[in-house]
């Protein structure tokens, strides 16, 4: 009986400690969520709540006829494959070379941390003014014309500038995941390798990229959420621009889902509409994310 009686005091401890985080999940988290459904299945426009009519799946046929979303899902997407590539290489490349023998590799790790401390809205407009004036300011002195425009006056190079941008901010933050992973992988098994014959690159390939198998899927998981959530760097250092054509529409060439979705409710004013696109924004990130972890820890066993 007193052991019985210790186990409903401590759930009762238990419950009490997590009471505040619980109930702040459930207000900031939960209830929105729900309402964020309903209201998505409204005519509901921010304001006039007392004249909300309910609209079924009318929104949810006007986003998928609208060209500008179609093309803000597409170009996210590639934006998206080309962040999770570049920041997950640069990042264990990185990895490498704070974990080898090299002076002064703590220090290097500070360093390349240090910009995933920056504010995606201060870096954006700080990386705004690198392209727009010192490059090409630079370009005309050295008398190098190939870089003397500006990397955000078309639609590619834009896209480019983005992915430069994610990458310099978040590799360093991907690389202490890698570094930690690498740091549990066995000295012994590296020397017995290096002792044998194998050259770096085969000790990477061999043993170090299979014991660090985890670690690749938790990286890949965080830069591929973040990366389709990007909205403080696209609003900061492009704000969706330059224009360009899609299927017959003009379009803003590097305006991603999120910021889609901000203009479609706040600068459009169609709250509803708006978020009708958050649902299935919603959906798509959930679904993807499940499908790379899937594959992600099917290849850790396969290794």
């Amino acid at each position: 009986m007193k052991t019985q009686g210790m186990k409903q005091n401590n759930r009762l401890v238990n419950a009490l400690f997590l009471a505040p985080t619980l109930t702040a999940f459930i207000l900031v988290v939960i209830i929105p969520f729900f309402m964020g459904l309903y209201f998505s299945l409204t005519d509901w426009n921010g304001a006039i709540q007392n004249k909300i009519t309910f609209v079924g799946l009318k929104n949810f046929s006007i986003i998928f006829s609208d060209v500008k979303f179609h093309y803000s899902f597409l170009v996210t997407t590639v934006y998206t494959a080309a962040n999770v590539v570049v920041i997950n290489l640069v990042a264990l490349i990185l990895a490498l070379l704070v974990t080898s023998n090299i002076k002064f590799r703590n220090f290097y790790r500070s360093g390349f941390f240090t910009p995933n401390l920056i504010g995606g809205i201060v870096l954006g407009y700080v990386w705004q003014f690198i392209f727009v004036n010192a490059i090409p300011g630079f370009a005309k002195t050295a008398g190098i014309d190939s870089l003397t425009s500006s990397l955000l006056g078309k639609g590619v190079s834009a896209l480019a500038a983005i992915v430069i941008v994610g990458s310099w901010q978040y590799a360093g933050y991907i690389m202490m995941i890698y570094v930690a992973a690498i740091q549990n992988v066995p000295v012994s098994l590296l020397e017995a390798a290096q002792i044998d014959g194998a050259t770096f690159l085969q000790r990477t390939k061999a043993i170090l990229v299979p014991l660090v198998a985890p670690a690749f899927t938790v990286s890949t998981f965080l830069t591929l959420v973040n990366s389709f959530k990007q909205f403080d760097v696209n609003v900061s250092l492009t704000n969706g621009g330059p224009s360009g054509q899609f299927a017959g529409k003009v379009v803003k060439a590097t305006e991603f889902l999120a910021l889609n979705i901000y203009n479609t409710a706040f600068t459009r004013n169609r709250m509803a509409e708006g978020q009708a696109k958050a649902v299935v924004f919603f959906l798509v990130l959930v679904i993807v994310s499940l499908v790379q972890v899937y594959f992600n820890k099917k290849k850790e066993v396969e290794m």
